[in-house]
């Protein structure tokens, strides 16, 4: 589950977890405790996706189901989850989260509050000048400024060939 902070990955992310029953791989969380342990100073680091490709690929190797909530902003990085679910055996999904007002974007951005105690979230100059890397063919693109959050996850549940009685 990939995209700009701001545009509702999270939300989806979580509840596409729980209605799957799936572990919930949040890079802000990871990045967030490093820090207050002091082993990074900042998200600017790449310890986070490291992290998150480790416990990913052991929890998909039990046999689980990994909803990972990361920006992956570069094509390395994507590249780097791939990896991870053919290490593990498993089928990749890629999935894009966007907003395509950015009026309303901007909006979501300057007004959401963190669940995250100390985690800092980024200002709207920060998201807008943040470097996203344009997507290859092949990925769901879900626009949360046309598709609210039931809709999103009933889709998403359909394209994973998961029914309303599997979850």
């Amino acid at each position: 589950m990939s995209g700009l902070p701001g545009t509702g990955k999270t939300t989806i992310a979580r509840e596409l977890a729980r209605r799957l029953n799936g572990v919930f791989l949040r890079a802000d969380t990871i990045a967030q405790a490093l820090i207050a342990a002091e082993v990074m100073k900042d998200d600017d680091n790449p310890t986070a996706y490291i992290v998150g490709y480790a416990v990913a690929e052991e929890n998909l190797r039990t046999g689980a189901t990994v909803i990972a909530d990361y920006v992956n902003g570069l094509a390395l990085t994507r590249q780097a989850w791939r990896d991870v679910a053919a290490r593990a055996g498993v089928p990749f999904h890629a999935i894009e989260v966007i907003c395509s007002d950015m009026a309303e974007h901007r909006r979501r951005v300057e007004t959401r509050a963190s669940d995250i105690a100390g985690l800092v979230l980024p200002t709207w100059q920060q998201v807008a000048g943040r470097t996203y890397e344009k997507w290859d063919a092949g990925t769901t693109t879900i626009d949360t400024f046309t598709t609210g959050l039931e809709d999103a996850v009933a889709g998403l549940l359909v394209q994973l060939g998961k029914s309303r009685s599997d979850h």
